[in-house]
Parts: structure tokens; C-alpha cells; sequence
């Protein structure tokens, strides 16, 4: 095999192009076997194989830096780095990471997870480069989904100033994010995939030019009125316009053609930008034609590409739901994503409702103040995210939300661990900046019906509110146990003696396990599901602080401005002479791994639960 030849970074280079050829098919071969056992972002990489190759074939590694926007596109040039190895335990708990780590490589030169980053990075990088008048490449590779973030266009309007060194910008463009591409920037780039007519006038016009006695001073004076040219028959100036050289599109699956043409921007001073079209899935049909559904993928078969084994409703599906039903019953309910209608289960509204749905791409910035236009307007906005890209939109929140009391809803998905994704994907800040911001409600569910009876409260009640829900299935086993939400209040689920735990959202389940424990060996607790981070319930505070010598909270968010941290600060002011223990994330960045191991380590399971509360109690 050509695969067993790449070894370490910059063995690609010995090959020739008949092993390239087969190269590439071998590494689609090698993913799609990996990625159907340990699930990953296939249909990204399967996409930008042959991207990743003309990269590292003009590239020497780890001198010159590659900066991958997202990283989830990263897995081919992991393997041409010498980590195929690694795909055995690929996003497992102290194996491989599923995005690029500058402490896994010299090779990775920055760490991602998020997009719209790589080329604010590079731009860094390359005025790190100049002032140190040092000698290496910088190349940023942006896709089109991630070119709609309001980042990646400070970045450009930047980049500019940079006039004395090269900055290479690849533009990786396969029509989509992890949802199909939408609004003017996406328009913008098909029209430039089409006018291709450009391209083959002026090179005819040269070539004629250059046949004929002084051929070369028209040539001069062509290239010397080029943009105007240029404009009449190429609908699109953006990137020149902003003093960035736009060449292209280039066949992202054509390893030579890529090659010639990074070659020659490499030669210019300045940024270049090279548009590179490619097909997000390419050479495995399931996710050719179900990008969106293998963008980010658990264990499937290959010969079908569908899941190996079915799984109870998660929270997602059951937003879904909810959200689907309440377009019927709401006229006013607005929904919102940002690129990820598939994602946050908004696909089922759209499908119903598509004049009340609007994915934004990826623009969580302008997605909150989009709301905050709406909830002016007289609708009743949702926003649908997960917990760890609403961070992008922390100003938002607070300045055009917060501050003006507006009625939108935050559906805050995959909040809390969310597992083989790693420390850009955990959700486990979201109470703690929220907490902070006047105004706002923040609620946690502890099952199906919950979430259903919360979202039903948010639609109804006035101003801004937070419903977070963890990634997995929607049942903590009290399905039978349905009481109404009202604002502020938690619920007693047991009620028993000398320590009382108020859990938050997920932590229910493993409080109900941890109780089982605890009253084996003896301890009676109570348990109280306390629903609402924000405003929590200071009745039931004022009541356990005089019943039980030991109040313990349990939430699945850093402890760090959470919600043990908010309820310690009022035992405090009604002075509380009793015992109070938080368990919580500790505050720090949590690396990959599957959510029940990351539990048993970050010690939030229910055995260590139970565990730490009788060593309290002793």
C-alpha cells in the first residue's frame, strides 16, 4: 500500500503521481473503515483529501504552519503526519484528538474547534513572521460556511496591510457548513464558481497578444486596466476589492492543478486568496448525498452508511418535537440557527413552517441581535445553539438582549459534557455567563416532559430565558413525575434527613442513582430538582438551611460562577451556620473522551457522588 510509505511529515513528497492517485483513494478507504467504528467528521474529510495533499506536497513540515479554520477537516492531514496510528482511538479518552493540537504535533500549528478563526491566526502569524524577519510559509484554510462569520471578515479587511510577504488564504468551497450554505456571501461564491468565462477570455487574449509584433505592451496595458475588465465579465470583486488576489476555482480534487496554483500565489507579496471547489463526502455515496448526516457521525455500517444501533430520544429529538408543535399552536414563535438546523433539530419546523425559520450560517453574533430585532418586532424568537457556540455571542446576549428585556429564547443544546469532541465542544461555562447578566432566566430540565413543559413556559413568559439540555437521551426515571413550572420554584423529588442535594437539569439522574447508594448505607436523603439556575428557589434555601446539617448542589458546569457557587453566596448572607459542598466541573478545559468516562474522572458520577457526600457527612 502507498498509505504504509507515510510514515512522518513531508513523506508525501517521494511519492510520484501514480502513487499520489492511489494515495488519496487509500486514505478515503482508511476513514471511512475508522470513522464507521469510531464515529468522527467524515464527510468534511473525505472531501478535502486531495486539498490536503497539494498542501503538504508544496509545504515543509513543521517549519511552515497550516492552519485549518474548524479543524474538523484535519483527519488526512493527521495521517500524512504520521498519526494513522492514532485512528484507533480516535476522540476516545487519551487518544487522538478529533481536531488539530498543537501538543499532539509540531505539525498542527493552531488549536481549533470553532470556526472562522484560521485566518485572523495566520494573519498573526504572518506579521510574527515579518518582525522577525523569519522564513516560512503561512497558509489558511477557510471553508465557505465558515467564511460567513463575522471574524473571518475583520480578518480580511486586515489582511490588506500585509504587503511585503506572502499570506495564502485557500477559500475550501463544497456549498456547505455542517447544514447547506446560505444569504448573500454563499450566492456570491456560486457565481464565482461560474464564471469561468473569465479565466479562459484572458488567457486567450494573451495568448493571441503574444503572436504579434509589440504583443507584450498590450499585454502591460491589459493587465494594467484588469479590474475593470474584470468587472464586466466577472460578477464578483469581493476579495480584491479588499486588496486580496483572488485566483480561481481550482479543482479541489485535482492534486497537480492545486499544486501549480499554490506554487504561484506563493510567489506574490501580499494575501492570496485560491478558491478551491471540492465535494463535501467525495468517493463514499451515503455521505455524497447525506453530507449533513455524516458531517459529524457515530458508528455506522458502510455498505449502508446508517447508524449500527438505534438509540431512546435525546433531548434534541424531543426540541424537535416541541418546536414542530408549537409552530402549529404559535404563530408568533420565530425559530433560529446558526447553520445548524440539523443539528439542533429545527429541520421539521423549517420543513412546516420555512417563512418563520431562519438559518442565519454561521453568525451566532448576528443571530442574537437578529432575535433582538424580532422580539422588538412583536415575535416571540427562539434561538436554537449549542451551548459552546453561543459563547461567541456573549456581548450580544448582554447588550441588545439582556439590557433591553427582550423576550428571546435560548435553546441551549449540548449543554454540559459533551464528550469525544473535547475542550472547544464541552458546554460547561454557559450557567456561569449567563448567571452574570441581569435580566436573564436560566432553567435546566430533567427529562422529556420537562424540557416540553419549560419550552412552553419560555414562549409564554417576558423577557430573556435560557432552557439548557444535555446532549444524550431525555429520561432520568421519573417519567410519571410531572409538575408545573413555575417561576423560580424547584421540586422535592424525595424528601428524607440530615443532607439535602439540589441537582440541576442532568444531574437529577445520577442524584436519583447516588440517592439508591446513600440509602443503603443508611442515609435518608432529600432530593430536590431544582429546575431554575436563575432565579433558584431561596424558599426552599431558607428551609433546608434550618433542617439539614449538610446542603450539597450538583450541576454539569464549571464551578466557577455557577449555580453552587450563586447558592453558597446567599447561604452566606442569611448565615448559614450548617455544612455546604458544590459538586460541579472542576474549572478547567476537558479533553475528549466519552461522556461516562469523563464523568467518573471529573468525578460527577454517581458513584462518586454518593461517595463524597457520606465523606462530608463523616
Amino acid at each position: 500500500m502507498v498509505l504504509d510509505k507515510i510514515v512522518k511529515p513531508n513523506d508525501i513528497k517521494k511519492l510520484n503521481n501514480n502513487e499520489l492517485l492511489k494515495l488519496s483513494e487509500e486514505i478515503r478507504s482508511f476513514l471511512i473503515e475508522h470513522l464507521s467504528k469510531t464515529g468522527g467528521h467524515l464527510a468534511s474529510n473525505l472531501g478535502s483529501v486531495e486539498l490536503t495533499m497539494a498542501l503538504h506536497l508544496i509545504c515543509d513540515l513543521p517549519k511552515d504552519k497550516i492552519i485549518w479554520d474548524v479543524g474538523h477537516q484535519s483527519y488526512t492531514h493527521k495521517i500524512l503526519t504520521g498519526r494513522k496510528d492514532g485512528f484507533d482511538n480516535l476522540r476516545k479518552y487519551k487518544g487522538m484528538s478529533g481536531f488539530p493540537k498543537r501538543e499532539e504535533s509540531e505539525c498542527d500549528s493552531f488549536d481549533t474547534g470553532h470556526s472562522s478563526t484560521s485566518i485572523s491566526a495566520g494573519l498573526g502569524y504572518c506579521w510574527a513572521r515579518e518582525l522577525s524577519k523569519d522564513d516560512y510559509k503561512v497558509i489558511s484554510v477557510i471553508g465557505d460556511g465558515a467564511l460567513t462569520g463575522g471574524l473571518a471578515y475583520e480578518a480580511l479587511n486586515n489582511a490588506s496591510r500585509l504587503k511585503k510577504s506572502n499570506f495564502l488564504i485557500v477559500l475550501n468551497d463544497n456549498e456547505m457548513s455542517i447544514s447547506k450554505n446560505v444569504g448573500g456571501m454563499s450566492k456570491n461564491l456560486e457565481r464565482m464558481r461560474t464564471s469561468s468565462g473569465y479565466i479562459g477570455l484572458k488567457d486567450d487574449i494573451v495568448s493571441s497578444l503574444e503572436r504579434i509584433p509589440n504583443g507584450n505592451k498590450y499585454i502591460n496595458f491589459i493587465r494594467q486596466t484588469k479590474s475593470s475588465i474584470k468587472t464586466l465579465i466577472m460578477p464578483n470583486m469581493f476579495f480584491e476589492d479588499l486588496g486580496i488576489m483572488y485566483l480561481g476555482p481550482v479543482d479541489g480534487h485535482n492534486v497537480l492543478e492545486m499544486v501549480n496554483t499554490f506554487n504561484m500565489a506563493l510567489d506574490y507579496d501580499g494575501p492570496v486568496c485560491v478558491h478551491v471547489i471540492t465535494k463535501k463526502g467525495m468517493g463514499y455515496e451515503p455521505a455524497e448525498k447525506h453530507p449533513s448526516r455524516f458531517h459529524g457521525t457515530g458508528s455506522f455500517e458502510i455498505e449502508t452508511g446508517l447508524p449500527e444501533k438505534s438509540t431512546n430520544p435525546g433531548y434534541t429529538d424531543i426540541f424537535s418535537t416541541v418546536m414542530r408543535k408549537m409552530g402549529d399552536r404559535e404563530e408568533k414563535v420565530i425559530a433560529v440557527t446558526a447553520a445548524m438546523a440539523e443539528g439542533t433539530g429545527l429541520r421539521r419546523f423549517a420543513n412546516m413552517f420555512p417563512s418563520r425559520f431562519f438559518d442565519v450560517g454561521i453568525a451566532e453574533e448576528h443571530a442574537v441581535t437578529f432575535c433582538a430585532g424580532l422580539a422588538l418586532g412583536g415575535f416571540v424568537p427562539v434561538f436554537a445553539v449549542y451551548s459552546s457556540f453561543l459563547q461567541r455571542a456573549y456581548d450580544q446576549v448582554l447588550e441588545d438582549v439582556c439590557l433591553q428585556k427582550l423576550h428571546v429564547i435560548f435553546a441551549i443544546d449540548r449543554a454540559g459534557l459533551v464528550g469525544a469532541d473535547g475542550e472547544t465542544h464541552q458546554g460547561v461555562f454557559d450557567i456561569s455567563y449567563l448567571n452574570s447578566m441581569p435580566n436573564m432566566t436560566i432553567m435546566a430540565p430533567k427529562n422529556k416532559w420537562e424540557l416540553s413543559d419549560m419550552m412552553k413556559f419560555a414562549v409564554n413568559y417576558d423577557g430573556p430565558i435560557a432552557i439548557r439540555y444535555p446532549r444524550g437521551e431525555a429520561y432520568c426515571g421519573l417519567e410519571d413525575n410531572r409538575n408545573p413550572i413555575e417561576l423560580g420554584k424547584s421540586e422535592v423529588i424525595h424528601k428524607g434527613s440530615r443532607v439535602v442535594l439540589l441537582a440541576l437539569g442532568s444531574m437529577v439522574k445520577e442524584s436519583l442513582k447516588a440517592l439508591e447508594i446513600l440509602q443503603s448505607d443508611g442515609i435518608d436523603a432529600t432530593l430536590v430538582n431544582a429546575r431554575f439556575a436563575k432565579p433558584f428557589d431561596k424558599t426552599i434555601l431558607d428551609d433546608a438551611a434550618r433542617e439539614y446539617e449538610l446542603i450539597v448542589t450538583l450541576e454539569e458546569n464549571v464551578q466557577a460562577g455557577g449555580f453552587g457557587q450563586q447558592v453558597m453566596s446567599y447561604l452566606n448572607d442569611i448565615d448559614y451556620t450548617g455544612k455546604y459542598y458544590n459538586i460541579s466541573v472542576p474549572d478547567k478545559f476537558v479533553e475528549h473522551g466519552s461522556t461516562e468516562q469523563l464523568f467518573e474522572l471529573l468525578e460527577i458520577d454517581y458513584k462518586s457522588i454518593a461517595r463524597r457526600i457520606k465523606e462530608q457527612l463523616d
